[in-house]
């Protein structure tokens, strides 16, 4: 069930209303002011034309930038409202994000892993996975050889590098990227879930992906 607060959309409504109030009593309060002082000015020494203008020039930045915040926080929220719907739409896909989880399950012929991937920032010459078991030790490694920058989906057969089928189990993938000078390359981790629901918090907008956990919205980084 998708749980979308609609709390900030009515927070920016309020937000307008209250500052054209601000706004409203004080072009009232500095109308009462002018039409008095002017009514009370000596006659021998009248108000200056320029001062007044300056004080009216003043009131209309202020008006001005008042009313530029409120377009500001009407698309603001608009903004909020579009994201809400579009984060929506990833109900029951599956996604990858940042973390190193892999789950192998199921038996004989039915044994599947979860599927992981590499955010890669820049091209490596050389990209390797290894696939680790919970005390740390190496199970599989993958050389995906040279890649361009991006974001790659990787599928894992359950099987260690010498053929055997590995226990069912939770494991973990470590990525390393280098290239041909033997410096690394920024290259990150990924592992997926399904997105059983969206919701907006002080946060942002957030996926949950069961098992996987909680996501930022801005953590997505590829759809399956």
């Amino acid at each position: 069930m998708t749980a979308i607060s609609g709390t900030e959309g009515v927070s920016g409504q309020g937000s307008l209303v209250s500052n054209s109030n601000i706004v409203k009593e004080t072009e009232d309060r500095f109308l009462t002011l002018l039409v008095t002082q002017m009514r009370n000015q000596d006659p021998l020494n009248p108000m200056d034309n320029a001062q007044v203008t300056s004080q009216m020039a003043q009131l209309s930045t202020v008006t001005g930038i008042n009313q530029l915040n409120e377009t500001l926080l009407a698309l603001s929220g608009q903004m909020d409202v579009s994201q809400s719907i579009q984060a929506a739409n990833l109900i029951g896909k599956q996604v990858l994000v940042p973390g190193s989880k892999v789950a192998l399950g199921g038996e004989g012929d039915a044994r599947e892993a979860t599927p992981f991937g590499v955010d890669l920032v820049s091209p490596a010459d050389s990209v390797i996975v290894t696939v680790v078991d919970s005390s740390g030790a190496p199970v599989r490694k993958i050389d995906m050889g040279p890649k361009a920058a991006g974001v790659y989906t990787l599928e894992w057969d359950g099987l260690s590098d010498s053929g055997a089928p590995l226990p069912s189990a939770a494991y973990r993938v470590e990525v390393a990227a280098t290239n041909e000078d033997g410096s690394s390359v920024p290259a990150e981790a990924l592992t997926s879930g399904t997105v059983s629901s969206v919701a907006y918090s002080s946060a942002g907008l957030q996926m949950e992906l069961g098992l996987a956990g909680s996501y930022s919205l801005l953590d997505l980084r590829k759809i399956l």
